[in-house]
């Protein structure tokens, strides 16, 4: 199957150079460029694209409402968004991800990186690293706000005891790998276990999984150190 992908990013040359780079790729094609966030949600429905690179920081319609826009849109359910971004934590990429973002990349990432993460994407998962999942949870998805609050703790109730232990691990930024030596158990069977838990609470991906085992009370972030 070829992943077709709309960008959206304000710089030409960028997008010029992303359009060269995916377009090389067997696997992949650039269906659409939008230069802003509005821009972006209209070709998203014209085009249903299986991903959308997007970038924050656009004039008008910045990144972060087109992507609350597109995973809002039960048209869009199958469509992606994978955030561009110059700074690899910020308040942005967290607000992202509640909107329903699948993960993000820093803009200096090498093209194999990029590539890789499209595909990553694409295929259902989520793209946060163990370090930036940390530091997201602890700086901003931890610190509710009225938009944020998508699950309870009753939410949980349909998941198994297993199902709970295994999103909290998640939640705490391990890798499927890291989880199944915890719990004496396959990776397979802790994939099996996160997308069982995804299913029942209506999750997009493993990143909006996270933010729901925090919003829920499941786990709770870890205070400031004062030391740091």
């Amino acid at each position: 199957m070829t992943i077709r992908v709309l960008l959206a990013d304000d710089q030409a040359l960028l997008r010029a150079t992303f359009r060269i780079l995916i377009d090389s790729c067997p696997d992949m094609e650039v269906v659409g460029e939008a230069t802003d966030g509005a821009e972006a949600v209209d070709l998203a429905r014209a085009h249903r694209p299986d991903l959308v690179l997007m970038d924050i920081r656009m004039p008008g319609t910045d990144g972060l409402a087109a992507t609350a826009a597109i995973c809002a849109d039960p048209a869009l359910v199958a469509v992606r968004v994978l955030i561009l971004t110059t700074f690899e934590i910020d308040e942005y990429v967290a607000q992202a991800l509640r909107a329903g973002a699948s993960g993000f990349l820093g803009k200096d990432v090498t093209a194999d990186v990029l590539l890789d993460g499209i595909r990553t994407v694409a295929a259902g998962e989520s793209l946060l690293s163990p370090t930036a999942t940390r530091t997201l949870i602890t700086r901003f998805l931890a610190s509710p706000t009225e938009s944020s609050q998508s699950a309870a703790p009753e939410d949980l109730a349909a998941l198994t005891a297993r199902e709970r232990e295994v999103m909290a691990w998640v939640a705490e930024g391990h890798s499927n790998e890291e989880i199944a030596e915890k719990l004496f158990v396959s990776p397979l069977t802790v994939r099996t276990h996160v997308h069982r838990a995804m299913t029942k609470l209506g999750a997009r991906d493993r990143a909006q999984l996270v933010v729901m085992a925090y919003q829920s009370g499941l786990v709770r972030a870890l205070p400031p150190n004062p030391d740091h």
